[in-house]
């Protein structure tokens, strides 16, 4: 219990949260923390958007992408109270790596096949699959948020700072996450394009572990992002007149 208090006990502080609204620097370092997670996530708004594309409604797509959202809630409250140990979870990363190269392995064996979907989760199993989806999207959620919370802590030690700057942070990130959505479902090719972009994201997370030690700065892979689309959005107009 003496644990549960010293980890979590300054979220229930109300001076604590009185201090922090009420403080103009305060609301500075929450923003810096937001524009963090939005740069941080820019990779799993991504795979988020890629993955809800195996649900063929729309209103279903933004429901899972709802329900995830409230699950990264949840596991940011419970992760910033045990910050201080992330360092020593670099396993997430290498499991999330091996998850991400698996999928990007499956979806290309699928089109080389030449099977007609190229979905990644099936149809068969007792969990539906609008929960199947949702379950990975919640995956991904706690793999991506390691660094964006290491490196909150690393900026404010006042958890509920952090706490405040990461859940208006991933709201932002998961707006990030339905523009491409809506994005994949007008340009197929963005499709394709964000398999080979989790591709570069598994890399990126297996280079971070310690043993390693490589980090590919942010604002290198937003710059790839960026490009990647510009690219493949050309692409798809140059072969629409052929198509025609």
């Amino acid at each position: 219990m003496d644990i549960l208090t010293d980890l979590y006990g300054s979220f229930f502080d109300i001076n604590n949260w009185k201090t922090v609204l009420g403080s103009g620097s305060d609301w500075l370092v929450i923003f810096s923390l937001v524009m963090i997670e939005c740069i941080l996530s820019v990779d799993n708004a991504v795979v988020l958007a890629t993955q809800t594309q195996v649900l063929k409604d729309q209103k279903e797509r933004e429901k899972s992408l709802f329900y995830g959202l409230w699950g990264a809630y949840l596991f940011r409250f419970i992760v910033i109270g045990i910050g201080t140990y992330l360092i020593n979870l670099w396993e997430i990363k290498v499991i999330g790596a091996l998850y991400l190269a698996y999928l990007v392995f499956r979806f290309f064996d699928k089109q080389k096949l030449g099977r007609q979907t190229r979905k990644l989760v099936k149809k068969e199993g007792k969990i539906s699959i609008f929960w199947r989806v949702v379950i990975q999207i919640e995956f991904m959620d706690i793999v991506f948020s390691v660094d964006s919370v290491l490196a909150s802590l690393a900026i404010s030690s006042n958890p509920v700072i952090v706490l405040i700057g990461g859940l208006i942070g991933i709201l932002a990130m998961r707006g990030i996450a339905e523009v491409i959505m809506g994005m994949m479902q007008k340009i197929p090719e963005l499709e394709t394009m964000a398999y080979v972009l989790i591709a570069i994201i598994a890399l990126k997370l297996l280079l971070s572990i310690p043993m390693i030690d490589i980090e590919i700065p942010s604002g290198i892979f937003a710059l790839i992002v960026i490009l990647a689309f510009i690219i493949t959005i050309g692409i798809h107009y140059l072969r629409k007149p052929v198509k025609k």
